[in-house]
């Protein structure tokens, strides 16, 4: 059997997870990461413990499914920052981790500046410290030494991706793919190369940056597992992949921590008037491939809320039961602007809020509206993508994967709002099949894109119920708390 080893390191957790060749699960393993938090604001890893337990992860996972594998591939938590001795392997600091809010003052002096129309035209997104850039820099500044060891090429650079493709080469391939290298603030999405001109900006060596390739082909041999590594993607992009949403105008959202809402755009890239990010889709061969991006913040994250502060629900399995158990929310509002709001608002500062608290409010009508808040944030960035690419290319239906698409609470109020189906696969593990799929087109195993998309299963469609004037009635105030919000 051709069985083909994902490696699935995201933000909380390293899994790894092995597919047949007709992408159905064989085996998955899965540890909790680490998080540290040295002081508000602050987010870290320990890189070392993230190749540990992913490798540990993949170990199990491939005895438990019994196969020998034929192809790795790689997906990832992007933005997040490694930088590591080339010698011996040994990280200078623990990983920078994409929510770090750290270099925020900074990324404020680069805008006041002008830099960030110049940073946009060339990369695609905003001057923010969610990518990597400012946190590589950082790094470069304040650990002692860092700054002249890179210049001297004694370090390198690079995502969760780069930092695992080069431990399981033991050091022989330091690479990225186009996917990953376009959230770093430092990638010419047009040109397919770093930018001298922003590694200058930046202060940035270039000794430091790994090669970058396509998404699908051999990167090098993972020697222990007696494979080769052929599929690198980050996660968002892999999801897209993952969910065969491989033509233009085709989209996924994945609902995890936060949600992130990508369109396929095609072989051009198309600027965004709308807060939307410009970025690069999962390269198949030598034509580059280009989404529209949206990141809500603060998705699944709200449930966890409603667990771990509030105590409303003992396990996040309960929150459906509890936010039906009332017909709606009392007209409650919540905008879970916990760590700022993010597409298309990108306000750092916004705080959340409740809005509508009457003595009549209950928990469940706070469960009801923590969930509705999810699907009101991504109905939010949609509503940014049809603007931006016009009524000829506006979304006709939306796929869906991450954990809490299993809601069917919340994917039914998500169609409600949009107006158009919500379609979730058998496999919703989209963001690890994607990079399965991937490593599979990169040795051959599977001769086309056509091929992935014919993988591609149903499980439930949900169809719009709510009529369009409650709809937009319901949007409206969306949009006044949000205003409220942001008005503090």
């Amino acid at each position: 059997m051709d069985a083909l080893l994902a490696l699935d390191q995201g933000t909380s957790s390293s899994r790894a997870l092995v597919f047949d060749r007709t992408g159905r699960l064989l085996a998955v393993a899965q540890r909790e990461l680490t998080q540290h938090f040295p002081q508000p604001g602050w987010v870290e890893h320990d890189a070392e413990q993230i190749w540990a337990d992913q490798l540990a992860c993949a170990r199990e996972a491939v005895a438990k499914a019994g196969v020998k594998v034929a192809a790795i591939g790689i997906t990832n938590q992007r933005e997040t920052v490694v930088l590591w001795d080339r010698q011996t392997g040994q990280p200078l600091h623990r990983a920078l981790v994409w929510q770090d809010r750290r270099t925020a003052a900074f990324c404020d002096d680069l805008k006041r500046q002008g830099l960030e129309p110049r940073v946009q035209a060339l990369t695609g997104l905003v001057i923010d410290p969610y990518f990597s850039a400012t946190k590589l820099r950082w790094l470069l500044d304040h650990v002692p030494g860092a700054r002249e060891r890179a210049a001297r090429g004694e370090l390198a650079f690079g995502t969760v991706d780069s930092w695992l493709l080069w431990q399981l080469t033991g050091g022989r391939v330091h690479a990225t793919d186009v996917s990953n290298a376009s959230r770093t603030l430092l990638f010419d999405i047009h040109r397919s190369d770093w930018s001298d001109e922003l590694l200058a900006a930046f202060d940035i060596p270039r000794a430091l940056m790994p090669e970058v390739r396509p998404s699908a082909g051999v990167f090098g041999e993972a020697t222990e597992f007696g494979a080769p590594i052929a599929g690198i993607a980050g996660d968002q992009q892999a999801a897209l992949f993952g969910q065969a949403a491989l033509a233009p105008g085709q989209a996924k959202n994945t609902y995890g921590t936060g949600c992130f809402l990508l369109m396929h755009t095609g072989a051009k890239p198309h600027a965004s008037t709308q807060g939307l990010l410009t970025t690069r889709a999962a390269q198949v061969g030598a034509e580059a491939q280009f989404a529209l991006e949206g990141s809500v913040f603060v998705g699944g994250a709200v449930v966890q809320w409603l667990r771990d502060g509030l105590r409303a629900i003992g396990g996040s399995g309960e929150v459906q039961a509890l936010a039906e158990s009332v017909p709606d929310a009392g007209g409650l509002m919540f905008v879970p602007a916990f760590a700022g709001l993010g597409a298309p608002y990108w306000r750092p500062d916004a705080r959340g809020a409740l809005l509508g608290l009457t003595r009549g409010t209950t928990q469940a009508h706070i469960a009801r509206a923590a969930l509705e808040s999810i699907a009101f944030q991504s109905a939010a960035v949609l509503s940014a993508m049809n603007a931006d690419v016009g009524p000829a290319g506006r979304l006709m239906e939306l796929r869906v994967d991450g954990g809490a698409c299993a809601n069917d609470l919340l994917m039914q109020f998500q169609a409600d709002l949009l107006g158009i189906p919500v379609l979730r696969p058998r496999v919703i593990e989209t963001t690890a099949l994607g990079a399965a799929l991937l490593a599979g087109l990169g040795t051959g195993l599977f001769a086309s894109t056509q091929a992935i998309g014919a993988l591609w299963q149903l499980d439930r469609a949900f169809e719009p119920r709510m009529s369009r004037d409650e709809a937009g009635a319901r949007l409206a105030a969306w949009d006044r708390a949000v205003r409220q919000v942001l008005a503090e």
